[in-house]
């Protein structure tokens, strides 16, 4: 099941970046947890369920972003978890420039995603292109 859960996540970043932010939603157990690490105007703290993560963490992107990609470029298997490392980068509204390293956590059950935590690598620079 592992790589499957690797092609579950691969996807919801495919879909993220096209603008599908209904196919990430479908992704996501109905109890999932995801964790955000604020900085800037960055949301911030634990959203819960789905609608959640829908209300609170995606739209805050499209508030505050004219350019906004999430790009990973390694995918670790640990069977139930994924761990993807990679890039944030875009442009905000007030012309400010993102370029940050992150890892995400990943924690799937049932082919569906139960947890994420963003851990930002350069928090500094997550702050300063969320300003």
């Amino acid at each position: 099941m592992s790589e499957e859960n690797v092609e579950i996540v691969r996807g919801g970043y495919d879909d993220f970046n096209s603008g599908n932010i209904a196919g990430v939603l479908e992704r996501l157990d109905e109890n999932v947890e995801w964790i955000e690490p604020g900085g800037g105007n960055a949301p911030a703290g634990t959203f819960n369920g789905p609608d959640a993560v829908g209300s609170e963490v995606f739209p805050r992107v499209q508030e505050n972003f004219d350019e906004f990609v999430c790009q990973p470029t390694e995918f670790a298997d640990e069977g139930d978890r994924v761990i993807a490392t990679g890039r944030f980068t875009g442009k905000n509204k007030n012309g400010a420039e993102l370029d940050a390293t992150f890892e995400h956590v990943w924690e799937l059950r049932d082919g569906k995603i139960a947890r994420l935590e963003n851990k930002v690598v350069d928090q500094d620079a997550w702050a300063a292109g969320w300003s």
